[in-house]
């Protein structure tokens, strides 16, 4: 059996990764021991690493079912450039790629094999999957498995066949937004085995939250364009004419835009994603249908121009902004509107009662003014205890007040109503109400009746959905939206936790900020950024060349380390986040070119970037200089010359140190080393040798010395 050790091997020979993210690796190891999963982590989490690693790790093919074929081809293109065998097999392909596919799945080629839900469930697959050694069976975006979930297909609720028919292989099902209700249905329908549950956080700190009022959307827009005219973004309309009119727009105002909808036929939605992919075109405007096939990595910010139906369907949205982790925008615009129009769709639909109140989640989101972090994760079951920082609330916070009274009666008040009371059940005790309701289920009779008459209806309201907000109770869906006490509000309770309110007044007042506020930025952060620029250029070269996603090459993350560490050998653009070996090979040399020319330009241009010297010292070298000569040139001393030398040496550059020692100043010192014992530190052999031989000497003979023994030390 595979152990834990190989998969980080795996990790960072495919990947380029030195170390998992969290929870990764406990999952993994469930995996190896041939246990089945429900992984829950938000996009960009890292959810695919959970399957691909054991694929690679065991014996065998990993069957991943994958919802849209989009998503199959990116990730399969993006496992082949990182050496991984992998292939899909859909409906895109024609009879002899697929029986190609099959052949190569049935030779044993095969690491991972993605298959369309449609695919796996006919016969022809189902005697395939009889003829392979099945290492492990994935099931991706499993939230479409449930009728709860936001995105639920039909063909998903018959994969609980996969348990019965292959008991022996592990499943693993992921998906980045699932409730409490979507869960268990998740598990229910298919029907594993004594399954480990894995909630990742919800967190995704490299996002800002900001809403707006829908007023002047487009001017917003644009400004925010104008101001990151080289990244990607998408953005979400509720309607088909809408992604229409503002691409239409956009491209009016000068910018590269394009619209994608359901009514849009197969090859224009195929050529638009796969334009946007390419990074040909950077904006999508879109509806709903597009996105949970997107694979791409450097979508930089996300708006919704209209308010979406669900939090779940919102959080799944902005998590295709940042998915490298780097700092990225999300923007919703809210209007009353919007609500009475989702109203009215979810009227027409089935499960009417809960989708309403989910809607209502999404209104309060957009209506809150306490910190919206901590309302997207309290809605997930996770519960932030300091504001984060990065949404329009925390940057400009309205006035608060202590709480702690009014959020204690609230409490109380539910504690004693056994939670079996919505919230507007809640007010109208708080506030002493006569209603029927109230005194018929003798409501009126517990101790906290009343205790709240002093504040309006409409004023606790606003209390309650901030209490909600901030984690100390939450909504039970599946018992007619009945409010339940959360161990946050236990500490409240019990444990007298200070509780921050907004008074109503400040409701009032709509929090209006800057999407980013302009400042002069330190040489080094330019310097970064022109390099990420041109790095950049260089990789879109690279992949309309090859004909792939730019961010298959190398992911903005990557590229982003690259310009801050500015690596200019193999060694240390290998210790890059995100180069494996594959991606060395295959890109590495064109990398390290492009730095060191920046550098060298840079240097021309007087400007001294750390790290450039030794490239300088380096550049003359290989131009003839002797090292005097070179010292004389760059006004600094024979002795640092050396040092530079004999730090690339030991790093594996072609420099001769032996041209710089003569064979008795060698013996000499290497009798030095095997008599005092050799470590890294020079000053011992110094003061052995009677101060008679200078330091740079014996720097060179010690380099030349772990060459010849292979002493692995830190270069000095």
């Amino acid at each position: 059996m595979s152990t834990i050790s190989e998969a980080k091997a795996n990790l960072k020979k495919y990947f380029g990764y030195d170390s998992f993210r969290p929870q990764q690796e406990e999952i993994i190891q469930e995996v190896l021991s041939k246990q089945d999963v429900l992984v829950l982590m938000p996009t960009g989490g890292g959810k695919s690493i959970c399957y691909q690693i054991p694929a690679v790790s065991l014996p065998g093919t990993c069957i991943v079912i994958s919802p849209l074929i989009a998503l199959m081809k990116d990730q399969v293109e993006a496992l082949r450039a990182n050496g991984i065998s992998a292939a899909f097999l859909n409906s895109s392909l024609i009879s002899a790629e697929q029986q190609k596919v099959e052949q190569d799945a049935l030779s044993g080629k095969l690491k991972l094999l993605y298959v369309s839900p449609e695919k796996l469930l006919t016969r022809d697959f189902y005697n395939l999957m009889l003829s392979l050694e099945i290492n492990l069976i994935a099931i991706d975006e499993a939230h479409c498995i449930s009728a709860w979930g936001h995105d639920f297909r039909p063909e998903y609720t018959q994969l609980r066949f996969l348990k019965n028919k292959f008991p022996a292989v592990p499943i693993i099902a992921l998906t980045a937004t699932a409730d409490k209700v979507t869960r268990k249905d998740i598990l229910t329908q298919l029907q594993l085995t004594d399954p480990k549950v894995f909630i990742a956080s919800f967190d995704r700190p490299n996002l800002s939250l900001n809403v707006l009022p829908a007023q002047n959307r487009f001017k917003v827009i644009m400004e925010l364009i104008q101001k990151r005219p080289n990244d990607s973004g998408i953005i979400y309309c509720l309607s088909r004419k809408s992604t229409e009119e503002i691409a239409e727009k956009l491209r009016f105002s000068g910018v590269n835009a394009a619209h994608y909808h359901a009514l849009l036929s197969a090859e224009q939605r195929a050529q638009t994603q796969e334009d946007f992919i390419q990074d040909r075109v950077p904006i999508i405007c879109a509806t709903i249908a597009f996105g949970m096939g997107i694979d791409k990595s450097n979508v930089r910010w996300v708006i919704h121009y209209n308010l979406p139906k669900n939090i779940e369907g919102y959080y799944q949205e902005i998590g295709r902004a940042g998915r490298d982790g780097l700092k990225s925008n999300t923007l919703l615009f809210y209007s009353i509107r919007d609500v009475a129009l989702l109203r009215s769709f979810i009227e027409e639909s089935g499960q009417k009662e809960v989708q309403l109140a989910k809607l209502e989640r999404m209104q309060e989101y957009a209506e809150a003014h306490t910190c919206r972090r901590k309302i997207l994760l309290s809605y997930f079951g996770e519960h932030l205890t300091e504001d984060c920082g990065n949404c329009d609330v925390c940057k400009n916070p309205p006035t608060n007040f202590d709480g702690t009274v009014f959020t204690q009666q609230a409490l109380s008040a539910l504690a004693r109503l056994k939670e079996k009371v919505s919230l507007g059940t809640l007010i109208d005790v708080l506030r002493g109400s006569s209603k029927q309701e109230v005194i018929e289920k003798g409501y009126h009779q517990i101790k906290t009746y009343g205790i709240g008459r002093q504040i309006s209806a409409l004023h606790w309201q606003q209390y309650l959905l901030q209490m909600l907000h901030q984690g100390f109770m939450e909504i039970d869906y599946e018992h007619e939206q009945q409010l339940r006490i959360t161990p946050l509000g236990k500490e409240v309770l019990f444990d007298k936790r200070q509780v921050k309110l907004i008074k109503p007044d400040e409701i009032e007042k709509r929090i209006r900020e800057n999407i980013e506020k302009s400042q002069e930025k330190p040489k080094t952060q330019v310097f970064k950024e022109e390099l990420f620029e041109e790095l950049r250029k260089i990789r879109l070269d690279i992949a309309r060349d090859g004909n792939i996603p730019p961010y298959v090459v190398f992911s903005d993350a990557t590229l982003q380390e690259m310009s801050e560490k500015r690596p200019t050998i193999e060694e240390e653009i290998k210790k890059i986040s995100g180069v494996g070996e594959k991606k060395y090979q295959l890109y590495g040399q064109i990398f390290i070119d492009a730095i060191i020319d920046f550098i060298k330009k840079k240097n021309e241009e007087g400007e001294r970037i750390k790290g450039s010297t030794y490239i300088i010292t380096y550049d003359y070298y290989k131009s003839g200089l002797s090292v005097d000569e070179i010292a004389q040139k760059r006004e600094i001393s024979s002795a640092t010359v050396l040092s530079h030398l004999t730090y690339l040496y030991d790093l594996g550059q072609e420099v001769d140190l032996e041209s710089m020692i003569s064979i008795q100043e060698k013996e000499i010192i290497y009798q030095a080393f095997d008599t005092v014992g050799f470590g890294k530190a020079m000053k011992p052999f110094f003061e052995y040798l009677q101060e008679k031989i200078p330091y740079d000497k014996i720097r060179i003979a010690s380099s030349i010395y772990k060459k010849e023994k292979n002493i692995k030390f830190e270069n000095n």
